[in-house]
């Protein structure tokens, strides 16, 4: 079963021009599903982590401009928001005053150049839905391009394979539908592949700052850079601590075998390790997905291994089409780019605030982003202007999609500044200037209903 379906899958990677590394990468992962490999961290096998908080911590501003001045940044930018109803990049999305993911994120970084007077390039990793977009878009921006160095380079794609066998999965009626992306753990992969790591390193620079394009919080900091730059680590995760809302979501832990800092993320978790999983007291930290990483290390490192990090396996299963429930379910095989933490020797985490994470996963969450929860200053940068962030529950038949989303905000969001959360259950149109204040709960009512114009809905 194995050798015959993965000749075919290495046969359909190379048909499409997918760079030998990725194979063999690809190969390393087919293997072990072959052999029943499944990914799961047991809960006996870790401990929970401690450590160090960036509140704690003190780097000289020569330290951190010089830092950010060999410091590159890299923006995971794949992904299509599908969940919420769109098809092409997430990061065009509206969210403020009119911009995009893309605009606040390229003009963060204008700003942070003028400021320090660092180079600080700025580089999509784009898969091949969302490259086209996202180059136009940023056209706009004839400063952004950093002379010698590109403003994209491509994640790599996979085929899908059938849970029956293996075999990858031929789909007539879209065959794009057979292939997908395999998870942002191919980062290092796609590095190599491209060039852009050799690039990187011959053009001066010794560090990248990676992070998703959907987290506004996550800016190139001078400070975080200079404390990674004198820790010497090779490696290092921005952490925040868990809430209430992230108790599905993975979290940090020691592997009690050998030390090493583990990231678990929920898909690796046993059904009955769950409750852990959900214990906040015991998993204290979450990952952030803004990462740290030395060039010269991973280089290095990458070349030990023969140009596969090794991340754990995370075996996704799915249907072929997505919208299509009856489709034949496949496996995508996917890495983490975090779990990259446990390959390196020394490698660090540190607690961050939560203005650092302000992830777009949801409508609830872009509710929040486009309310006067958080102030854009002039440098494009998020402030929270509440004294805490609302959580907020949208009722999905009537907001997961952006566009029935924008139909029942179409003045824009309410005040959320005081809000402690909301929750709304059936379905609500808000008029203009509504404000929100304490635990508020909009109950299900017969037919759609309307909050008129200056209500104030306190709770």
């Amino acid at each position: 079963m194995g050798s015959s379906a993965l000749r075919r899958a290495l046969d359909k990677m190379a048909d499409a021009d997918i760079e030998p590394g990725a194979r063999e990468v690809f190969a390393h992962y087919f293997r072990l599903l072959e052999v029943g490999e499944t990914g799961m961290i047991p809960e006996d096998a870790i401990e929970p982590l401690e450590m160090e908080s960036l509140a704690d911590v003190s780097v000289a501003d020569d330290a951190a401009s010089a830092a950010i001045a060999t410091t590159a940044v890299i923006k995971l930018n794949g992904g299509l928001g599908t969940s919420m109803g769109m098809d092409r990049a997430k990061s065009l999305l509206c969210v403020r005053r009119g911009l995009s993911f893309l605009d606040i994120i390229s003009r963060q970084i204008l700003s942070l150049r003028k400021e320090y007077g660092a180079p600080l390039p700025l580089i999509f990793m784009n898969s091949f839905r969302t490259s086209e977009d996202t180059m136009a878009a940023l056209g706009r921006y004839e400063d952004l391009p950093v002379p010698g160095l590109p403003l994209e380079f491509l994640q790599n794609k996979e085929p899908k394979l059938l849970t029956k066998d293996l075999s990858p999965v031929v789909w007539p009626k879209n065959p794009d539908l057979e292939w997908c992306p395999p998870g942002h753990g191919d980062i290092y992969t796609a590095l190599v592949g491209s060039g852009l790591l050799d690039q990187l390193i011959e053009a001066g620079y010794e560090r990248v700052f990676v992070s998703n394009s959907d987290n506004l919080g996550a800016v190139p900091d001078a400070r975080v850079a200079g404390w990674f730059a004198e820790s010497g680590a090779p490696f290092a995760i921005e952490a925040v601590r868990r809430t209430a809302a992230d108790r599905k979501g993975g979290h940090f832990a020691r592997r009690k075998a050998d030390g090493r800092i583990i990231l678990r993320e929920t898909a690796q978790t046993l059904e009955s390790d769950r409750p852990a999983l959900a214990d906040l007291d015991r998993h204290r930290y979450a990952s952030t997905n803004n990462l740290w990483f030395d060039l010269a290390a991973m280089k290095r490192t990458l070349a030990e291994r023969h140009g596969v990090l090794g991340l754990p396996l995370i075996r996704n299963i799915k249907h072929v089409d997505p919208g299509d429930k009856t489709s034949p379910e496949v496996i995508q095989v996917e890495t983490a780019m975090g779990a990259a933490i446990e390959v390196f020797e020394g490698a660090r985490t540190i607690e961050v605030g939560r203005e650092r994470f302000v992830p777009v996963k949801t409508t609830d969450d872009l509710l929040v982003l486009r309310s006067d929860v958080y102030d854009l200053g002039s440098d494009f940068v998020l402030e929270q202007a509440g004294e805490r962030i609302p959580l907020i529950t949208l009722d999905p038949s009537f907001y997961r999609l952006v566009g029935e989303f924008d139909k029942r905000f179409p003045q824009g969001a309410p005040s959320l500044r005081g809000a402690g959360s909301l929750k709304i259950d059936g379905d609500w149109t808000f008029e203009s200037n509504v404000k929100v204040t304490g635990e508020v709960e909009l109950p299900a009512e017969k037919g759609a209903q309307r909050v008129a114009s200056g209500t104030v809905l306190d709770g």
